[in-house]
């Protein structure tokens, strides 16, 4: 199997007459909004590699967004499927979440999460985005190719913690390596998992230390490389404090110099073929009667507890919901794996949603290690947190978890991170058995 690469990148960043709304933090007022066009070091992009074998296109697409909602996700693989000749398992989308970018739509949800009515710009930039992100693709596709030898290595970081205070901590940086024959990389894709706020709540357009370190490596490596992030599982993985901008840069000089000293030392050889899939898991959601639902919505509308003001929007849009009709049971949360399938096998697994850290430690313990395994969060698409059983009711946690979706109030409709995904109900327990079942079945 041979295999090269070609790639593209595009901005993505917004004026502030385009789109002033920055995402990531609930608003208990007023929405925040960027004070300048202007980003803190460099542009948002979108950064696409085509991994070709044999002819074959697979796209790695990384955008220095919060998350791509699902209506977001569905409408650009329905453009990009006629631009070649590959599948949807074939394309795989992933947000870097920083919370210094574009409010979009549908998730998190404008108005629960920030209070905005008027959606004008947010749908308008949402719209030009997703040309953006459909043209560097097509760029990418266009491009020049390089032949390339693929490689995997895998390094150690230590800007997380687990802000929840469990025992998974994420460390391993992984990295897939494309590498022309003078021994020059052409492409670097790259994760780790933890949430890029190490710049904290800033007021100028930023993709944290992800982006960072990614300049950083395109300063060091030249145009000719694109270095591509994938995040990991973050869902409950912190950078260490104090946060600001040169916390952020200092997090981005660290990722960056573990990407390239293990770039530079090389990796083990990935041959084809390049096996991948696509597959949308239900997540059952622990139901209520909605006349049940109803009156506890109805009880926060007050805020007895204190609870942000995002909770009463909340609770004002899922009574609405309910008075139309409308019931939720369940979600979609899409599964997707990547598997280099010759001699030491790596398999990829590519898993949509704010996964917390359990689920990389799985797949990694059950695959061979680091060595045999990656995994990607926030892939795709991002409708809400993904949490394990420790952080559902009877877990680790009895006064309600965010990560989990619940409160103590009313513990079965949305809470926590519910409120601004946002979801009826809270998960089952049986959610985390139908994701677990999903991703064996899937990486076999």
């Amino acid at each position: 199997m041979a295999f090269s690469v070609s790639s593209a990148k595009v901005s993505i960043t917004p004026t502030i007459a385009q789109n002033p709304y920055m995402a990531g933090y609930g608003a208990q007022g007023a929405a925040r909004t960027v004070t300048s066009s202007t980003p803190y070091s460099q542009p948002l992009y979108v950064r696409c590699v085509v991994l070709w074998e044999d002819g074959y296109p697979h796209a790695i697409i990384g955008v220095d967004v919060l998350a791509i909602p699902r209506a977001m996700n569905q409408s650009i693989r329905q453009r990009l499927l006629p631009l070649a000749g590959w599948s949807n398992s074939d394309i795989t989308l992933n947000a870097n979440h920083t919370h210094n970018g574009p409010v979009l739509i549908d998730m998190l949800q404008p108005y629960t999460a920030y209070g905005l009515s008027d959606l004008t710009l947010v749908r308008s930039y949402s719209d030009w985005l997703e040309d953006r992100i459909v043209s560097a693709v097509q760029s990418a596709l266009n491009a020049a190719r390089t032949s390339v030898s693929m490689e995997y290595a895998t390094t150690t970081a230590s800007i997380a913690f687990n802000r929840v205070g469990l025992s998974e901590v994420e460390r391993t940086v992984s990295i897939i390596i494309a590498r022309a024959g003078n021994g020059s990389p052409r492409a670097i894709v790259w994760s780790y998992g933890c949430h890029p706020i190490s710049a904290d709540w800033q007021e100028r357009w930023d993709g944290d230390w992800p982006a960072g370190a990614c300049g950083l490596l395109e300063s060091y490596y030249g145009s000719s490389c694109m270095p591509v992030f994938l995040q990991g599982a973050a869902g409950d993985q912190n950078p260490v404090y104090p946060w600001g901008w040169s916390q952020r840069d200092s997090h981005a000089s660290v990722l960056y110099s573990a990407v390239r000293n293990a770039v530079n030392a090389g990796g083990r050889s990935l041959s084809g073929p390049l096996l991948t899939s696509y597959t949308d898991v239900s997540l059952p959601l622990q139901t209520l009667s909605l006349s049940t639902a109803r009156s506890q919505y109805i009880g926060r509308f007050g805020n007895p507890w204190g609870q942000p003001a995002w909770y009463q929007r909340h609770a004002q849009v899922m009574v609405t919901r309910i008075d139309s009709g409308w019931s939720e049971s369940s979600f979609l949360n899409p599964l997707q794996s990547w598997k280099f399938s010759g001699g030491s096998p790596l398999r990829v697994a590519l898993v949509g949603g704010e996964v917390v850290s359990a689920y990389g430690h799985l797949v990694r313990n059950e695959n061979g290690g680091s060595n045999g395994a990656m995994f990607v969060g926030y892939a795709n698409e991002v409708s809400g947190y993904i949490p394990d059983l420790n952080f559902l009711p009877g877990g680790a946690f009895s006064d309600g978890s965010y990560e989990g979706g619940w409160e103590p109030d009313y513990p079965t409709i949305g809470g926590g991170n519910f409120t601004v995904y946002p979801h009826l109900f809270r998960f089952s327990t049986d959610a985390p058995y139908a994701l677990i079942d999903a991703l064996r079945a899937n990486l076999a």
